[in-house]
């Protein structure tokens, strides 16, 4: 069994937002999958389904981002799933809008979803798949990401959004059905 974490915030108020983009990803997954996010458990909303003929464990973690990580470690251990089986779908400031990355391990880049779920898993080697969302520029950048990550994409970014969350759910069903390697090679390449 694979599990796929889509890393975000709970609530109406934050469903749109740059930080929601890995609740986004799964949700077209479910979609793929024929499954839902039927149960609440693990403080998260919970779904299996199938992709490729392999189970897949759905979560999106209902903590809020900065304690993301306890329902990815609970669910993981529950399941009995090995950390190279996890795939965690987040937002990534240092990426290009849209761009796509699969990669295993790393650090956590700042980011305070991928931050707890190290700490909670106890290791850093699971699998992220980063959606790029870019960054704030110009003076006092650094001071508003905050800001901009709980913010909605602009005009521009909304028309292309459909297209970019279904080539990252693409991305992750390869991973599902051919593993990192074939994953990497195809989506890590492509520019939005």
């Amino acid at each position: 069994m694979k599990l796929i974490c889509g890393l975000g915030n709970p609530g109406r108020e934050y469903e749109r937002h740059r930080h929601n983009i890995g609740f986004m990803v799964v949700d077209a997954l479910l979609s793929r999958a024929r499954a839902d996010l039927n149960h609440e458990k693990f403080q998260a909303r919970v779904g299996q389904g199938s992709l490729g003929g392999e189970k897949v464990l759905f979560l999106e973690p209902q903590t809020y981002m900065n304690l993301s990580g306890r329902s990815l470690a609970e669910a993981a251990r529950f399941y009995k799933i090995a950390v190279e089986d996890i795939l965690v779908v987040h937002d990534e400031l240092d990426l290009p809008f849209g761009r796509l990355q699969l990669k295993a391990g790393g650090g956590s880049g700042g980011h305070n979803g991928l931050k707890s779920s190290v700490s909670s898993l106890g290791e850093d080697s699971f699998i992220r798949l980063r959606f790029g969302i870019g960054k704030p520029q110009g003076p006092n950048a650094k001071d508003r990401v905050a800001g901009y990550v709980l913010s909605n994409f602009d005009d521009a970014e909304r028309r292309q959004l459909d297209e970019l969350i279904s080539q990252a759910a693409d991305a992750a069903e390869c991973w599902v059905r051919e593993g990192l390697d074939p994953a990497m090679n195809r989506y890590n390449k492509r520019a939005p």
